[in-house]
This record gives structure tokens, sequence and C-alpha cells, in this order.
């Protein structure tokens, strides 16, 4: 118990330091193995490595069609358009909720969360110069739209923290609908009600817009397709998956096709754009890996009975145990994908066996999986809080506290909302 205890303390250390989880994950699962008595180097290349493997052998097609499919929406300009589009219908003088909702209707149509930061940013920054709202709400703006109800909320999000939770409960992406639903309103409302309500305390305070130093994130050139055909490649990966039920790997390609079909003439530019996105899966889906192998390295030390029984034996409904479990490690990790990944690729099984025992319905154990993959992910050193800092030229100081609210804070309270409603059976 202690060697996992401290394995991820050195997991969670090193990746708050911004060292890399590739290989900060073996050396925190040498840890574990060591204080449980493994032979360390049969550990690392049997028990580690196999389910870092298995992991990636199931997922990397998800991962880089996924990436693949954003890049496209970038390049392409169609993700821009659809931002500028719904923007324009909501109007400036409601800044905030247009970028919200053209960062949320992005992520819900698969266009993986750093490629809707660098589409939505530039019109996050029209926008809130037009309403003179200070920039500081930019990155907690965008997060609320990108990182929370549609990345593990909302049913039929394509998002990988939606997917994962599937191969583990043999459910599909749509599992727990209304539960879901409940969790993004929650979410959705609560977090901007209170960006809101920050953004008149801020002006009051004579806090407003002010120009970014440095631009070179700002990209509003090229030529935009048309709304009507930029939302097609969305709609496609939606409705391809949840309603014809097809394999999110072909819902994934018939998305790009659709893509490449309507922007022909940019034919030149697409073997470009498809090597960029593949390559940068490839960081992404070892990451998660990384963290998977831990998981079954930690699975393997006879700690992990105990541990087990520890989280087994929280009193009340068992998703109070798996929302613990999932949410500490997602902290640890940085990571939503990564934390899940590990919670359920060393408890899975046993919430499975729960819910065949009990009777309560698997799918709400896969939307717990899913809505607490996204709490404490979004600690200070998640990767993809760091990058919207970067790119919105905001630092900790100036924008974490209300990115904290919105993105941790109120999705964690959304978790205990529905599995308290769970509890006394609205569910």
């Amino acid at each position: 118990m202690f060697g996992i205890l401290l394995g991820l303390v050195v997991l969670m250390v090193l990746a708050y330091l911004g060292w890399s989880i590739i290989w900060v994950a073996p050396i925190a699962a040498g840890v574990v193995a060591i204080t449980g008595g493994l032979d360390i180097l049969e550990a690392y290349k049997d028990t580690y490595m196999g389910g870092f493997v298995s992991f990636a052998k199931d997922w990397f097609p998800v991962f880089m069609l996924g990436a693949v499919f954003g890049k496209l929406m970038e390049d392409t300009g169609m993700a821009r358009s659809v931002a500028v589009a719904f923007t324009k219908v909501i109007g400036t003088q409601r800044a905030i909720l247009g970028v919200l909702v053209s960062a949320a209707v992005l992520t819900y149509g698969g266009v993986s969360l750093f490629v809707v930061v660098f589409a939505v940013y530039p019109l996050a920054l029209t926008l809130f110069r037009e309403a003179n709202i200070s920039r500081k709400l930019i990155p907690a703006t965008v997060a609320l739209g990108a990182f929370t109800f549609t990345m593990t909320a909302i049913p039929g999000t394509p998002q990988i923290q939606n997917l994962i939770p599937m191969d583990y409960f043999h459910t599909d992406a749509m599992a727990a609908p209304v539960m879901g639903i409940v969790a993004g309103i929650v979410m959705a409302v609560g977090g901007y009600l209170y960006l809101r309500w920050r953004e008149k305390k801020m002006t009051a305070k004579g806090e407003v817009f002010t120009e970014p130093k440095d631009n070179k994130f700002i990209n509003v050139e090229g030529d935009t397709p048309s709304f009507l055909l930029s939302i097609l490649p969305l709609l496609t990966v939606l409705i391809t998956l949840n309603v014809f039920g097809w394999d999110v790997v072909v819902a994934l390609i018939a998305g790009i096709i659709l893509i490449m079909a309507l922007n022909i003439s940019k034919f030149k530019g697409f073997v470009k754009t498809i090597n960029a996105g593949a390559v940068g899966s490839v960081t992404a889906i070892i990451n998660t890996s990384a963290a998977v192998g831990f998981g079954t390295v930690v699975r393997a030390v006879p700690g992990f009975e105990r541990l087990t029984e520890l989280l087994m034996g929280v009193k009340g409904n068992p998703l109070i145990s798996e929302a613990i479990a999932v949410n500490i490690l997602a902290g640890a990790t940085g990571s939503a994908s990564g934390g899940m990944g590990i919670a359920l690729e060393a408890l899975g099984d046993k919430y499975y066996q729960i819910s065949q025992n009990t009777g309560i319905d698997p799918e709400q154990f896969h939307r717990i999986a899913s809505l607490s993959s996204g709490g404490l992910d979004a600690l200070p050193h998640n990767g993809a809080v760091l990058t919207l800092f970067a790119i919105t030229g905001m630092t900790h100081k100036d924008s974490y506290k209300d990115l904290f609210v919105v993105a941790v804070l109120i999705p964690v309270i959304s978790v205990l909302v529905v599995i308290l409603l769970a509890t006394i059976g609205i569910f």
C-alpha cells in the first residue's frame, strides 16, 4: 500500500514539474514494483509494457484518426468557419456565451481540444475586445466549452474520455444519457453564470480588455468554407457513431473523407496536414499508454488487493468509490484519459462485476468514470491547461483561479449531484 501511494506521489510530483509521463511513468511503476516485491526488470518488460502495448493496440487508430480529423478541420478553415458562424449568431453583446458555444460545438463534433483552442482564440479575442471584457477570462471561457461537459458529459461525444469506458463496461458512447445531460447542465449553466458574475466584478473594478503583446498564435487568414459545408463532417461523425452505431474508427474515417471531398481544391496540402495530425497523435497515445502501463503494475502488486478493499469499502453507492479513484488518478497524472486509463485498467473489471451483482446499470459506471476524468485532471500541470495559457498569453496567476472553478470545481460538483440523484433512484 505504501509503495502504491509512493509511486503515485512520484508520478504526480514529476508530472507537476513538467517532466514527460513517457519516462516518468516507468520510474513510478518501478517504485511500486520494488516496494511490492516484484522483480523490477520483469515488471517493466512484461507487466508494464504489457499494459502499455495492450492499450496502444486498442486505441491508437482512434487517437490517430481523431487527430487527423481535427487537423483537417483546422487547416481547411472548417473549424474556424463553424466558430465564426456561432459567434455571429450569438453576438458580441454575449461574448462569453459566443466563445463557449463555439468551443463546445467543435469539441462535441469530434475536434480535439488542442485544435479547438487554436480555432476559437482569435474569435474570442475579437469578441472580448468589442465587449471590453478582460482577456483574463478567455482561458476559463474556452476551457468551459472544450474541457468539460462536451468532453465527458453530453451523451454521444466522440472525445476519447467518453470512449475509453466502453471496453470495460460493454457500453456505447450514448451510455447513461439522462445522467450525462444533467451533469452537463450543471457544468454548462454553473460555469457560464460564474463567468458572467466574474465579468461584472472585474469590469466594476476597472479590469477591462487590453491588447495582447504577442500575436503569434492569432491566425484569421485563409479561405473560410461555408458554415453549412463545415458543419457536415462534425454531424457525420456524430450521426454515424450514435445513430447508425458504426465503430468510431469508421465514423472518423467517414468524417475525414468528407472533409477532403468538400475541400478537393486544397488537395495539395492534404498530405502535409495528415502527416502533422498523425505525428501529433503519437505523443498523445504514448502518454496515455504510459499511464495505463503504470496502472497495470499497480494491479500486479499484493498491496493492490488492500487498496481495492479500501475503495470498495467506501460506504454508500459504489459509484462514489469509482469517482474518487478516477479523480485522484486524473489529478495525479494531469490527464483525463491517462488517469481514467489507470483506474479502469486496475479496477474496471471489479466495477463491472459489481454492476452485475448489484443491478446498477453498467452505463452509470461508464458515465461516472467519464465525468470523473474531467474533474481534477485540469490541475495546474495539465498539458491542455499549459497549452491554453501559452496560446492566450495568460499566466496561472492571471487566469487559473477562474479556470479552476469552471474546469475543476464545478465538474466535481456535477459528479456529486448525479451520484446523489442515482443513489435516491432518480436515474
